[in-house]
């Protein structure tokens, strides 16, 4: 069989105009892993509400962080596959879970090149099924539809995998550099509290109560909250940091259920108040910057963390395309073409 190599990651809107940010937030919100709910009150609820009026929102805040190149997410993971496909000699190719450059396309491009066995490899760090599991998801779709020759195997969530931590410790702290901070927050992308529930394969152990992310359990392997919650551990454990300077959280959630807590923006006002005035935040949740990261943390997080209170305020950027991060991605795949075996 001849192997080749397809990174995922999220995807963007062709521009940040409402013309390009409605087709694409309506692909993403349509999802069943990301909304839900029954087709017909998802389709109520994105057709009937949202898309009325959150594109002309979401492009404003897109062309506050679009580049020269385009959109950073897509730039920065054009730029990332590069440096991995200059170290191999397996076919690499990109596709987006929504928006344009799919992952049909990238299917597409291996198979031309003859390639009949792929690991894909979901570009985030944790298990959630409204980001990983979508992507496994789609994959395996378009496998079965279009490409039913091709063998699928899929990267596992690497988000404690220890030379990941050295890599995404090892970026935080260059960054702190010279930067005389209080406190460090983790800032993960928010859920729904029931994605937690959904994705608990014994359906009793995840009962967000602060006490189960610390019991073992198989259900850790699909436990987002357990996941971020164990990253943080990890670099904390990794950069000697003290317990009281460093928190985590939970970013972007939409109104109505119960989401994962505490939440960002509460706790950038809870944190100043509290007297930490020099707030650092990392996203360990992304490994490119994107409108979550640039926009909802970069720019308005500093706003809201200043408004409240705080003086000085440092984003520290996802692992982009650092050299250390494509090539331990290229480690990865080697290894995985040698001997079939994938990080744990």
């Amino acid at each position: 069989m001849s192997k080749g190599i397809l990174l995922v990651n999220l995807g963007s809107p062709d521009s940040p105009t409402k013309k390009d940010v409605k087709p694409y937030l309506d692909e993403f919100l349509m999802d069943e892993r990301v909304i839900d709910v029954p087709y017909a009150l998802r389709n109520l609820l994105v057709r009937g509400i949202i898309l009325n009026t959150r594109p002309k929102k979401s492009a404003k805040a897109y062309s506050k962080i679009w580049w020269e190149e385009g959109s950073p997410l897509i730039v920065i993971s054009e730029r990332f596959k590069k440096k991995v496909a200059q170290q191999l000699d397996l076919p690499v190719a990109l596709g987006m879970r929504y928006g344009s450059g799919s992952i049909k396309e990238g299917l597409q491009e291996l198979k031309e090149k003859g390639v009949d066995e792929v690991l894909l490899v979901p570009l985030y760090p944790h298990y959630a099924m409204s980001s990983y599991e979508t992507v496994v998801a789609k994959a395996f779709e378009q496998k079965k539809i279009y490409f039913p020759e091709m063998h699928i195997t899929t990267m596992p969530a690497f988000y404690k995998n220890q030379d990941y931590i050295k890599v995404l410790s090892k970026s935080i702290a260059e960054e702190l550099k010279g930067f005389d901070y209080d406190h460090i927050l983790f800032s993960y992308h928010g859920i729904p509290e029931r994605h937690i529930r959904k994705s608990d394969p014994t359906k009793y152990h995840c009962q967000i109560d602060g006490n189960c992310c610390k019991v073992n359990s198989v259900a850790h392997h699909t436990c987002y909250r357990h996941q971020c919650y164990d990253t943080t551990e990890l670099v904390k454990r990794e950069l000697a940091l003290d317990d009281d300077k460093v928190s985590t959280s939970f970013q972007s959630r939409l109104a109505g259920d119960p989401w994962l807590k505490p939440y960002t923006d509460f706790e950038f006002e809870r944190l100043a108040k509290e007297g930490k005035t020099k707030l650092a935040v990392i996203t360990p949740a992304f490994v490119s910057d994107c409108l979550e990261t640039l926009e909802e943390i970069a720019m308005e997080g500093e706003e809201e963390f200043k408004e409240a209170g705080g003086e000085s305020f440092k984003h520290i950027p996802c692992l982009n395309d650092r050299d250390d991060w494509a090539n331990l991605m290229v480690k990865w795949i080697k290894n995985w073409e040698a001997t079939e075996v994938l990080p744990v």
